[in-house]
């Protein structure tokens, strides 16, 4: 099971591009194999991604995750192209559908059916992305268009997937999924059962399974998932975070986060691995009372493990 990062946040603020690259070079330097970066109301994850790629040569950069909504499929296709040929081929695009909160009520989009749209949207986007010419009349869309990027390489694509057959799309036609707020339970008896069967079924490669959840490593875990319970409580109100809780039996996102002193997250991040977890997207917390030392504990257990 590969490590990655989370990047963009600097003490609980949005870090500047300067900043966003810093973090990166970091990342790179200390063994971590991606880094991703949300795509929220600040920096445009993509863009954030092409500047880090042109001052890193190893680290694989991704977005966690990219609305499909807001951007039209040539857009996403263009922006994601040009930012895989600035990361010299080490950029994955990460695509979800947000929430029906953001999609509607602040953008004034259609919600209405969400699988529909994003089945359209990847079967116009995975041509796009491959750089091939482009018929597409659908019910969202109609596309005539194709893209040459000089130096560009079709991205991996990963959806956002949590339901059955938000799966099953992510199984047959993209690279794998990145997944939010999903623990070991259900990786282990939905997640990675679904999407496994769906790119079997399909003849594609085994698809990557990235899972992203908080951790703290601490010798107080029972204050760790209290801090994760109050800092990340948004994400246990919004319905496809709330299904996946629901199916682990977790009332929040403190009961999901991984905790504990080094021996325990150890086996908390081998149990995903057995579960079926391809890549695991770490987002450190800060516990205790000293905020930054938790945060600097937690960085070192994370890169002694890269290390072996």
């Amino acid at each position: 099971m590969k490590i990655g990062i989370g990047i963009g946040e600097i003490g609980g603020r949005p870090a500047t591009i300067d900043e966003l690259v810093e973090q990166v070079k970091r990342a790179e330097a200390d063994g971590f194999a991606t880094g991703w970066i949300a795509n929220i109301f600040g920096l445009d994850a993509i863009v954030g991604c092409a500047l880090a790629g042109r001052e890193t040569r190893t680290i694989e950069l991704g977005t966690a995750v990219v609305p499909s909504y807001p951007r039209h499929p040539t857009a996403m296709a263009q922006q994601a192209l040009s930012a895989n040929a600035a990361c010299k081929g080490r950029f994955a695009l990460g695509i979800g559908l947000s929430h029906q909160i953001v999609i509607e009520n602040m953008l004034g989009l259609s919600y209405a059916k969400p699988y529909s749209h994003m089945k359209e949207y990847v079967e116009a986007l995975n041509p796009l992305l491959r750089g091939e010419q482009v018929a597409h009349e659908g019910a969202e869309y109609s596309i005539h268009a194709q893209f040459q990027v000089p130096g560009a390489s079709a991205p991996a694509l990963l959806i956002a997937a949590l339901a059955p057959k938000m799966l099953a799309l992510a199984g047959s036609q993209a690279a794998g999924t990145i997944t939010w707020m999903t623990a070991e339970k259900t990786i282990r008896e939905h997640t990675a059962p679904r999407i496994n069967e769906a790119a079997a079924a399909a003849g594609r490669p085994a698809p990557r399974v990235v899972c992203g959840l908080p951790i703290s490593v601490t010798d107080d875990p029972k204050g760790a998932r209290a801090k994760a319970a109050d800092a990340f409580v948004v994400y246990g109100t919004l319905p496809s975070y709330r299904a996946m809780l629901d199916r682990e039996g977790a009332e929040g996102p403190g009961d999901v986060a991984i905790v504990g002193d080094e021996s325990d997250c150890a086996a908390q991040l081998d149990r995903l691995a057995e579960a079926g977890v391809t890549d695991y997207l770490a987002v450190p917390f800060p516990t205790g009372d000293d905020g930054q030392a938790s945060m600097a504990r937690t960085r070192d257990f994370l890169i002694r493990r890269i290390r072996g």
